[in-house]
């Protein structure tokens, strides 16, 4: 009995398409110009970064949380960042420099617009939450939620570097070798 090679052809397009799709499970790409925000934060750094009055305590401990995530949990652990940015630290924080609140607003537009497709990935369940990864979150919540409100907010807005350096290496291409 001879097959053909029709039905191995057919098995592996399914396979191939299979894998695509359980590939995108583990990231949702989403557009953004990191760049614009990373300039619009470098231009106000220092003056967010000298009203921070407690240069020893951190909110985003990096080496806990941020930097500890799987590509398949960076998804969730961004949208709840940046959800967590929106609801907590830009509300919490009122600037009377003008100069200021405009950088701090163009990258406040950005997380919703980033935040918002993301809700979307994950509506669509392409971006889980694991209980892992709600509990690294949750670390990142109750350093902001020890300290003051006002001391808290300031303290998040100096660690933007830190946060956009993440979102930057998750999320922009990677170079293809040939």
């Amino acid at each position: 009995m001879k097959l053909s090679g029709f039905p191995l052809c057919l098995l592996c397009a399914i396979l191939f398409l299979w894998l695509a799709h359980a590939g995108s499970l583990r990231r949702c790409l989403i557009s953004m110009d990191i760049h614009h925000m990373e300039k619009s934060f470098q231009g106000i750094k220092t003056a967010v970064q000298a009203k921070d009055g407690f240069q020893n305590i951190t909110i985003l401990s990096a080496s806990e949380t941020l930097y500890n995530i799987t590509p398949s949990d960076v998804c969730c652990m961004t949208k709840d960042v940046l959800q967590f940015y929106v609801d907590k630290v830009f509300r919490n924080h009122k600037e009377s420099d003008p100069r200021i609140q405009r950088g701090l607003s163009t990258i406040a537009n950005s997380f919703l617009h980033i935040r918002n497709a993301l809700e979307q990935c994950q509506s669509q369940k392409n971006c889980y939450c694991r209980k892992e990864v709600t509990s690294k979150f949750q670390l990142i919540v109750r350093n902001y939620e020890q300290m003051e409100v006002k001391a808290a907010a300031i303290k998040s807005l100096g660690e933007l570097d830190i946060l956009l350096s993440w979102i930057s290496r998750n999320y922009q291409p990677k170079a293809t070798t040939k």
